[in-house]
């Protein structure tokens, strides 16, 4: 079964301790199902990173056939179905949107939590994702940006920060009127 464009798809991280390891999940992945790889890098600290979306079957097919091959090497993983329609063009790499009100980052420990942190902030009130990092070059840490109204981001940085873990969470900023050269330093992010 092939996924739907019309319906939000599911999105899929896992998090594997072993580069070698990875590569060996990601083959046993779309060997098992159909799914699209948005990402699959080796990142600080020496893993290696799986972002995979499709229809939720297949999904959950790879997702099994990874922790499978993955064994004692997972180090965290996420499932997410009805993910938010802004996630697989972000993972994707499209440009980073004009600033349009108060800007939210919200900072996590993993790209697992990263991703349910964004799904959750960008659910919860009427903001834009501008960026969407995950663990390349920041010790495994991620990050989420986004924009709108004063309350709207406040209450998506509230939801995406309640949606993780306290231990996993490592930073939370408001930046109520932002100057416009943060738009710049932005797309060097």
């Amino acid at each position: 079964m092939v996924h739907d464009p019309s319906t939000p798809p599911a999105l899929a991280v896992l998090e594997v301790a072993s580069i070698a390891r990875g590569l060996s999940v990601a083959d046993a992945m779309v060997k098992r199902a159909e799914v699209r790889i948005l990402r699959a890098d080796p990142v600080t600290p020496g893993k290696y990173l799986l972002v995979f979306a499709g229809g939720e079957e297949e999904v959950f097919e790879a997702m099994e056939a990874g922790r499978e091959s993955a064994a004692g090497e997972l180090l965290d993983e996420l499932l997410l179905y009805g993910a938010h329609r802004a996630l697989v063009p972000a993972l994707e790499g499209t440009e980073v949107p004009a600033i349009d009100g108060s800007l939210g980052t919200l900072e996590m420990k993993t790209a697992a939590a990263t991703l349910l942190s964004a799904d959750a902030a960008l659910k919860m009130a009427d903001v834009d994702l501008v960026a969407l990092h995950l663990c390349r070059g920041i010790d495994g840490k991620g990050y989420v940006v986004f924009t709108g109204a004063q309350d709207a981001v406040e209450a998506s940085l509230e939801a995406g920060d309640e949606a993780v873990r306290p231990e996993l969470r490592a930073g939370r900023e408001l930046i109520a009127r932002p100057h416009p050269d943060v738009h710049w330093a932005l797309s060097r992010l």
